[in-house]
């Protein structure tokens, strides 16, 4: 009786164990397929005006006969 007894608590003991490491998550690193796409809206107008503004200013003061 006590190997019986044994035998199905070692049994429902591995059932257990079996259940639980099926229940596991199961985690997938993929590439994505298709290219990450970033998109980066920058504005350099301005600072290419203040830059050309400025060397504007300093050759209208250099030279007042321009114009």
């Amino acid at each position: 009786m006590r190997a019986t007894r044994r035998f199905v608590n070692g049994a429902l003991l591995a059932l257990c164990a079996l259940a639980l490491l099926a229940c596991t998550p199961k985690v997938q690193v993929e590439a994505p397929k298709e290219p990450i796409t970033i998109n980066m809206n920058i504005k350099i107008e301005h600072e290419v005006r203040v830059k050309v503004d400025k060397d504007l200013d300093q050759l209208f003061n250099k030279n007042d006969e321009i114009f």
